[in-house]
């Protein structure tokens, strides 16, 4: 009489992750589904707005004013399905080795139009000496952006932002710290799981999203925060492997 072999950790792990893989693309398919619909009724809604638009009776007011709730909740729907899409899909990046120094410099670049408007000042600390890392770069940025809106959503009288890099063993760290509001231990433990916010019409998939990109690159993030001090995101990813000679 034969038993069967129980499954190794990694037989499970695999399974977990065909299970994951098939619900993200379930979800996926159901979202691009609501988006068509959603598309229809954001046109229509359009069209009614232009019917109305030299509204002369207190209830044409009262439906234009109901036309424009319809529009801005349609569109805070359509913005949570693109957030969920990104967050949702599979990624298969395109990794290359990168100079992190350089992706952050023209990152901040391409960022410094929205600091002034807001006050910041961005100060960067980049060791010249930093080991080469694996980034697929426009998915990689697309991280960062989202880390630096974030801090500059937490200092609305302005403030400061540095970046700081250096070298641990194998590892290339990436540190940005701000001077905002701070968070507390509650939403610290949260802020990664996926549609925690605690912004009004938040989708609480932007920095969920952000540190499944950096996982996806081999890396990890992690958050350190004081109120009424700033937070600290520290983001860890592997060295490039070196190429030996011939």
């Amino acid at each position: 009489m034969s038993s069967a072999t129980p499954p190794t950790s990694a037989d499970v792990q695999q399974r977990l992750i065909a299970q994951y893989a098939e619900i993200a693309q379930l979800a996926g398919a159901l979202a691009h589904e609501i988006k068509n619909p959603l598309s229809t009724i954001r046109l229509n809604m359009e069209l009614l707005a232009e019917d109305l638009d030299e509204a002369q009776t207190p209830a044409q007011r009262r439906a234009l004013k109901r036309i424009d709730t319809v529009q801005r909740e349609c569109s805070r729907l359509q913005d949570l399905l693109d957030n969920f899409l990104d967050f949702a899909k599979v990624r298969r990046l395109s990794l290359k080795p990168t100079d992190l120094n350089r992706e952050l410099q023209e990152t901040l670049d391409f960022f410094a139009p929205e600091a002034a408007e807001g006050g910041i000042e961005v100060v960067r600390y980049f060791d010249p000496d930093l080991p080469t890392v694996q980034l697929d770069r426009e998915v990689f940025r697309g991280s960062l952006l989202n880390l630096l809106i974030n801090a500059k959503q937490a200092m609305p009288g302005g403030g400061q932002i540095v970046l700081r890099t250096r070298t641990a063993g194998d590892r290339a760290v990436l540190q940005i710290i701000d001077t905002g509001c701070g968070i507390d231990d509650h939403t610290a433990a949260h802020m990664f799981e996926a549609f925690y916010s605690t912004k009004p019409g938040g989708s609480g998939l932007g920095l969920p999203t952000a540190a499944k990109i950096i996982e996806a690159h081999g890396g990890m993030i992690q958050v350190q925060s004081e109120l009424g001090q700033g937070t600290q995101f520290t983001i860890e990813l592997p060295v490039a492997p070196r190429l030996g000679r011939e």
